[in-house]
């Protein structure tokens, strides 16, 4: 993942010294007061459209004892109903993720983790809403909040680091199969993101 954030930033380099296409470079604030890297950068295609392609990546290896390794690299197509870069706006992403996490559950109106991990990889697509200003002639503040439908498939470790040889619903499997999948809703973003706006016309 550190390797995709470098590509990221040389792409970025590169983008900017050849083209004269408006484009933003942001970070999201919300997530960077949490230790979660997200810089994304934003291309205009036409006056009421951009497309964004972002990553995602906690470089923390537990969070109080809890598994929290993961990266996500996403692409979205945005309109506004304004102008880009300007009001409100909805978008369709896609993405895919790595993670090696203690997955987080619901109960009794508290958040929980497993005692054990996951590793492995997914997809996802989802649909988002969002508001764009520009500031100080250059400046932008992009506020976002996404849902998507994800698809991962992993091995689960118990709390010794030993692969789990008969996952949930797959107890009565011979050969044992340790590969799990799961398909669920969640959000795969949210934040509120500062940035610069290059060849601004």
């Amino acid at each position: 993942m550190k390797r995709s954030l470098l590509i990221f930033f040389l792409l970025l380099c590169v983008l900017r010294g050849q083209s004269q296409v408006e484009m933003a470079a942001k970070l999201n604030a919300f997530y960077a007061c949490v230790g979660l890297v997200n810089p994304s950068v934003e291309f205009a295609l036409s006056p009421k459209s951009t497309l964004q392609t972002e990553v995602v990546y906690s470089p923390w290896k537990s969070v109080n004892g809890h598994k929290m390794n993961f990266g996500i690299l996403m692409t979205e197509y945005r309109w506004h109903l304004k102008g880009h870069f300007n009001g409100v706006y909805f978008g369709a992403n896609a993405g895919m993720q790595m993670f090696k996490i203690s997955k987080p559950y619901i109960e009794h109106g508290k958040l929980r983790f497993n005692t054990g991990y996951a590793k492995g990889a997914g997809a996802m697509l989802g649909l988002s809403v969002g508001y764009e200003k520009i500031f100080a002639e250059r400046w932008i503040f992009d506020a976002f909040l996404s849902w998507s439908r994800m698809w991962s498939y992993y091995n689960g470790y118990d709390t010794n680091n030993e692969i789990m040889m008969y996952p949930e619903g797959h107890e009565n499997d011979n050969p044992p199969d340790p590969w799990n999948g799961s398909a669920e809703w969640y959000p795969n973003k949210v934040g509120i993101s500062l940035g610069y706006i290059f060849n601004k016309k």
